[in-house]
């Protein structure tokens, strides 16, 4: 079950099983799959369609549609286990180990086998079993509460920062490190994924600001909070907008120049006093322009500058373009596959699987006679594609 095809991608040598969820875990089974690792997903037994969301998420891997209360299906689950390096999924702390498929079970089976779990609030703790979503997990970390203005309060923002960063994209590292240790020692073991955890660490930069003393107001009063008159989004004079970013000395005496303000606000570029009298000089300078007119001035330049695109726009601004990062698969555009490597490129994912799709295929790999598959199709165990 492993593939030796380097042009696959980095990962072609790292067989995975993966529990159909939603968000986090599927994020991680994306980006394994998108780098060559042979994910296969276990799909409910009457899952249906999934939603657009989910066929980009679900690129990459195939699929095997189990009923998980049928012993002959955990049956085939336990010979996966024992054919693969890794397992990922999200459901609350015991459920696997109730289905008889926990990390002990699993190791029993494959001491190598690393077991891989993403939650919201980690496998242990007061709140291990309350239910949340992304949202809650960032407000827990201290992290949505810095994100907003003066006036706005915390701002609800995409899931990415909690479900996606904090949580799939933490996963992912985790089981590759944990394959690695496994591979060299012999032993498996379990990596707990928590969105909350993966939060926090996200924030490692901000914690350290704020103990320096670096970070002493409170929600956009800060340098990389939009508290700073030049770090921030500007609404230009067709409503559409801007980001600025010019930090560093030379970069802000380049913004001043393209505003058109006094040279001479270099001298207190850090005075954070200074910054709400300022920032409305910098917002009153950039609505004089158009976005394009401002794109035309200042894109490439030493500003520290790029428009806030749609994502119909992103798709078609000419950097995204030349550097493919996106691709378009059965009428739904996905972004490309990220890292890029130079050796051991990896190929345009596959799209989603219908769940079940390649049941057959999986267990004939798995050594199951034609016999023994249209036995484990009568009694329910598992669903095969018409």
């Amino acid at each position: 079950m492993t593939a030796t095809d380097g042009s696959s991608g980095p990962l072609s040598t790292l067989p995975v099983i993966e529990f159909a969820g939603i968000g986090p875990a599927p994020y991680a089974g994306m980006l394994l799959a998108d780098l060559g690792a042979k994910v296969i997903r276990i799909d409910r037994y009457d899952a249906g369609r999934m939603d657009p969301g989910h066929r980009v998420l679900g690129r990459g891997r195939r699929s095997i549609a189990l009923n998980l209360k049928n012993p002959a299906a955990l049956d085939v689950v336990r010979r996966l286990v024992a054919q693969s390096d890794a397992l990922i999924e999200g459901f609350r702390p015991g459920v696997m180990e109730r289905l008889g498929l926990g990390p002990v079970d699993c190791q029993a089976l494959n001491p190598r086998f690393v077991f891989g779990r993403v939650t919201g609030w980690g496998q242990h703790g007061p709140l291990a079993q309350a239910p949340g979503h992304d949202i809650n997990y960032i407000a827990l970390a201290g992290v949505l509460d810095a994100i907003g203005t003066r006036t706005s309060g915390p701002v609800v923002p995409l899931n990415v920062l909690g479900d996606f960063a904090g949580g799939g994209m933490l996963l992912a590292f985790g089981v590759l490190a944990a394959v690695i240790e496994a591979r060299n020692s012999g032993r498996g073991q379990v990596v707990d994924a928590a969105i909350v955890d993966g939060a926090s660490s996200l924030a490692s930069l901000i914690w350290g600001m704020r103990s320096g003393g670096w970070w002493p107001g409170g929600r956009g009063e800060n340098l990389l909070d939009g508290g700073a008159h030049f770090y921030g989004v500007f609404e230009c004079a067709d409503g559409k907008w801007i980001t600025l970013a010019s930090i560093e000395p030379s970069f802000y005496a380049a913004m001043l120049q393209a505003l058109e303000l006094d040279p001479q606000l270099a001298a207190t570029q850090m005075d954070g006093k200074q910054w709400p009298k300022l920032r409305e000089q910098v917002a009153a300078a950039v609505r004089r322009r158009t976005r394009e007119e401002w794109c035309a001035l200042l894109e490439g330049s030493d500003v520290c500058f790029a428009p806030v695109l749609d994502f119909n726009e992103a798709r078609r601004h000419p950097h995204n373009l030349a550097r493919e990062a996106f691709i378009e698969q059965e009428g739904l555009v996905h972004p490309a596959a990220a890292p890029r490597f130079s050796n051991t490129p990896a190929r345009a994912a596959a799209p989603a699987s219908m769940p079940g799709a390649e049941g057959v295929q999986v267990l004939q790999e798995l050594g199951f006679a034609e016999q023994q598959i249209a036995e484990l199709a009568a009694s329910g165990a598992v669903r095969l594609p018409n």
